[in-house]
């Protein structure tokens, strides 16, 4: 999944495709906390992921 700057909401697909992206091991909660500039607490309450 790309960055869009365009990004207003986080859809059930775009939060599901950043869970299964950090699952599968392409990016960590911290890259991901950085490229879509959240929270890793945010990160984690979506998709229950323990550091």
């Amino acid at each position: 999944m790309e960055r869009d700057e365009e990004i207003k909401r986080w859809t059930a697909r775009r939060k599901s495709a950043m869970v299964m992206e950090i699952i599968q091991g392409t990016t960590t909660v911290a890259e991901a906390s950085r490229q879509y500039d959240l929270q890793p607490s945010k990160i984690r309450d979506k998709g229950e992921i323990r550091p």
